[in-house]
């Protein structure tokens, strides 16, 4: 055998052996072939299998070609990688639902046990505070009223008996503040009458001061009150703001969610009480300013009355004693006269 006939025997030796192996890759990836797809073009057809099955041979390249004792593996396809399973898609949320009824009257019932307290103090000092305007307008209404006729007749009397038989009550006795100055000034004239002008005038004034400042702390009394719930009620509302808004936070943290609808609730309890500490303040403390205005007029009209009963006593103290001086000098002089001499005859010369 020549070179060039070897050299063409490799050739296609190798060319068979490249193809067997091939199609035994293509065999186990796309199952078996049929018989004259795995036969090399150029060869001799295989001879029949046996009926025994054979035992396997070893495969080329570690790799196990299908056969009827080896039956090819179903082929999975695999997932693309870009493919995602489906998540279902959420329904569509509705709207927040709130834990209980957010008016006035829900936000007390849902409240703390102190909020409730801080609450419920309040509202009774915005009532005691609306009942002390009610009593106090109508007392300080009558008491001036009677003061200013009062003090008009003190003006137009003449003198203390006759101011005091106007300012009388039916049964004589006195109506109104100034028809007690009236009287306290009269007592004090009776019962210094053998005393001098200047003691008199001194213990009236001191009886009139004193009773001037009984009839202002009468007037004023209720509005310390006052004063007590406009300084007080804001401070006492901020106290139930400040234990809603931490039992609050407190209730964020357990449910661990700051959801509007679950933190808004306690907050909004918690300034409730604020706003009922604003309700009952700011009430009290104008009532206060226009109740001290409206005394202080009262106080006045009364300092008046007492300048004109000064007045009346000092000219009625004046009267008197012009009026004893005149009775002494008329029965001084008339003692004088009965005490005098009779005039001397005149001498006649005798003849």
């Amino acid at each position: 055998m020549s070179s060039s006939q070897s050299q063409r025997l490799a050739l296609a030796s190798r060319r068979a052996l490249v193809q067997l192996t091939v199609l035994a890759l293509v065999a186990t990836v796309c199952g078996p072939l049929p018989l004259s797809a795995q036969t090399a073009p150029g060869a001799p057809a295989p001879a029949a299998a046996p009926t025994t099955a054979l035992p396997p041979a070893p495969p080329p390249f570690g790799i196990t070609p299908p056969s009827a004792a080896h039956p090819a593996a179903p082929v999975v396809q695999p997932r693309p990688a870009t493919e995602v399973p489906a998540v279902p898609a959420p329904a569509p949320a509705g709207p927040l639902a709130v834990p209980h009824d957010l008016s006035p009257w829900g936000m007390f019932r849902a409240a703390d046990i102190v909020v409730k307290a801080v609450m419920v103090g309040l509202a009774f000092a915005s009532v005691v505070t609306w009942t002390i305007w009610l009593a106090k307008v109508l007392e300080l209404a009558s008491a001036k009223t009677t003061a200013g006729r009062a003090l008009r007749r003190l003006e137009a009397a003449g003198s203390l008996s006759e101011a005091a038989e106007g300012g009388a009550g039916r049964k004589g006795a006195p109506r109104g503040t100034v028809a007690t100055l009236l009287a306290a000034a009269l007592e004090e004239t009776r019962r210094s009458a053998d005393l001098g002008e200047d003691g008199i005038k001194e213990r009236v004034a001191i009886a009139l001061s004193r009773i001037e400042a009984r009839a202002g702390r009468a007037m004023a009394r209720g509005t310390g009150l006052l004063a007590t719930i406009g300084s007080t009620a804001p401070f006492v509302g901020l106290f139930g703001t400040v234990w809603g808004i931490m039992n609050s936070f407190i209730g964020i943290s357990q449910a661990k969610t700051t959801n509007l609808a679950v933190v808004a609730p306690g907050i909004a309890e918690a300034l409730l009480a604020t706003a009922i500490g604003l309700v009952a303040a700011i009430p009290a403390v104008i009532i206060y300013n226009v109740f001290a205005r409206a005394i202080t007029g009262y106080r006045a009209t009364l300092s008046d009355a007492s300048g004109e009963i000064l007045q009346h006593l000092s000219r009625d103290l004046e009267r008197q004693r012009r009026q004893a001086s005149a009775t002494g000098r008329a029965a001084l002089h008339a003692v004088a006269g009965a005490h005098q001499p009779a005039p001397a005859l005149a001498r006649v010369p005798a003849e």
